[in-house]
């Protein structure tokens, strides 16, 4: 296998911000070998993020990976970069013969099934998420370290979707437009719906457009939220598919979340992207914060002794205070 292949996939079939964490992958391997053609692998949702980067050259839907040959510019899958840990892509990968196959020590049927072992644990590690990915091209020669500021700036998120009219039609000149996105589908610590109600009734209405954003799904949860503030936000709940909500973030200039898909997307992206974070390893933001130029977190400084026993007993989000945001985004909304 010759050190510089023609193509390669990165496979990261995970959620939307582990995928938006692991593009600067694509710009290192750019950087390297600048004829390369990138293929990255991921599910059918997070699509819109993979392809609105420029660093990646082609979308493979992780389903079609598993039913068929995937060509790559017309030629076979010379390798493959096993970012997120899937045992069943591994075993395909194998099955298809690609020649370099690279994985994490970590997980025992990479032994079986990748010719290239990088030794990398994720849960000891003081690195932050994007600086772990990094570590796993090793077999190309890219062995140093990325600091944070350096991958806040490698995302490469670009090729952008344009704004239908009816969407760029909600926003008021002159206004800072801020999204809060309050929930998470599950895959972070919340804030509370009471917490983001409050930082949007502190807000100066003529400084601020406001929109509550979320998936038709989270709908019937944000309700609650969407009464009690009325007219003084704009809901987009489930109103836009992927690549029309990165169209609207990058057309905004701040977002407050948890650690969600859509405060990466916001950092990548170079907008205001405010996180709201419990200190409680692995998800804290030592291991998680957002990456950009604009982006910013919150969390406590306290060990808590409910945030793994008891998580809804848990204070550490709680204790982060609407007014301390608020102050975050009045520094930049000026």
């Amino acid at each position: 296998m010759r050190i510089a292949p023609r193509n390669i996939i990165i496979s990261r079939t995970d959620s939307i911000g582990d995928v938006v964490l692991t593009l600067p992958v694509a710009r290192a391997l750019k950087t390297r070998f600048p004829d390369i053609t990138i293929a990255f692998m991921g599910k059918t949702y997070t699509r819109a993020v993979i392809e609105a980067c420029t660093h990646v050259d082609m979308f493979i839907d992780r389903e079609d990976f598993l039913s068929g040959d995937v060509p790559i510019a017309g030629e076979r899958p010379e390798a493959i970069l096993h970012v997120f840990p899937d045992e069943v892509i591994a075993r395909r990968a194998k099955e298809l013969r690609i020649p370099l196959r690279i994985g994490a020590t970590g997980r025992l049927y990479h032994w079986r099934t990748c010719n290239r072992l990088v030794r990398l644990s994720r849960k000891r590690s003081d690195l932050h998420e994007a600086q772990l990915n990094m570590k796993l091209l090793r077999p190309f020669g890219i062995d140093r370290d990325f600091s944070l500021q350096e991958l806040g700036g490698s995302f490469g998120l670009e090729r952008i979707a344009p704004l239908e009219e009816r969407f760029r039609s909600l926003l008021h000149p002159g206004r800072y437009h801020l999204i809060l996105h309050p929930k998470s589908q599950g895959s972070a610590r919340e804030w509370g719906l009471d917490r983001f109600a409050e930082l949007a009734r502190m807000l100066d209405r003529e400084r601020y457009q406001v929109f509550i954003s979320g998936t038709e799904k989270e709908r019937e949860a944000l309700q609650p939220l969407l009464h009690a503030l009325g007219t003084d936000v704009t809901d987009i709940v489930g109103k836009m598919e992927l690549a029309q909500f990165i169209a609207f973030i990058a057309h905004c200039d701040g977002l407050v979340a948890a650690s969600t898909g859509p405060l990466h997307i916001a950092a990548a992206l170079g907008r205001d992207a405010l996180g709201i974070y419990p200190p409680i390893r692995p998800i804290h933001p030592g291991r998680w914060a957002p990456l950009g130029p604009g982006a910013q977190f919150f969390v406590v400084a306290a060990s808590c002794r409910y945030c793994r026993k008891d998580p809804a007993a848990c204070r550490c989000m709680q204790v982060i205070t609407p007014a301390q945001v608020k102050q975050a985004l009045d520094a930049r909304a000026r």
